[in-house]
């Protein structure tokens, strides 16, 4: 299978990497247009800062790019992000895929420290990414931004608020956890996501 993930200079592509490898995967990174629309899969990983990374998309042109692929997508963190219509971090308009706001948290208490970091419990799983899943998993985020839940959520969490853990629209998957980083049910995740089919 070819599997190729968008490079625009976001940190922590190396665990992606390697869990791909640890799959039998060797994947390319590539900003390259002709090699991501040409992918079997395609994943827009990373951690960073939302006005840099789309900055960095439109420049070469990958926003329309990644906008119009038609093979199953998956973005992971920021990723998840950059596919929503705005982010407030940066005060940026991003890809547009998903129609929802990227919201900062506002802690309520003493306890509630931002960015949000730590093995947090998934619920209200649906689609193919979550085949043989229970009811409820734990993953690992860390993150400052969050998606408000919307019609495109496939998976709730819980920190300061309910919000979205994963989210899907068409052939467009994401999760706002680090599958990379969760153990064997991350690691799932991404054998899940390399074989949902087109037209699922």
């Amino acid at each position: 299978m070819n599997v190729a993930i968008v490079k625009y200079n976001a940190g922590n592509i190396c665990s992606v990497i390697n869990s791909l490898k640890r799959l039998g995967v060797e994947p390319l990174l590539t900003d390259n247009a002709e090699e991501l629309m040409h992918a079997d899969r395609v994943l827009l990983p990373g951690q960073g800062e939302a006005g840099c990374a789309m900055g960095y998309l439109r420049s070469h042109g990958l926003d329309r790019v990644i906008c119009d692929l038609k093979q199953p997508v998956l973005g992971i963190c920021i990723g998840q992000q950059l596919m929503c219509r705005h982010s407030d971090e940066g005060d940026v308009d991003c890809l547009g895929i998903f129609d929802a706001c990227v919201k900062r948290f506002a802690p309520e208490r003493h306890e509630d420290k931002v960015p949000a970091m730590g093995w947090n419990s998934l619920y209200n799983l649906s689609t193919p990414l979550f085949n043989g899943f229970e009811k409820k998993e734990y993953m690992y985020f860390i993150h400052s931004y969050y998606v408000p839940v919307c019609n495109e959520t496939i998976a709730t969490t819980d920190y300061i608020l309910p919000y979205s853990a994963a989210m899907n629209t068409r052939n467009f998957y994401a999760t706002q956890f680090h599958p990379e980083k969760s153990g064997k049910a991350g690691s799932r995740i991404i054998e899940n996501f390399l074989s949902i089919k087109e037209n699922d």
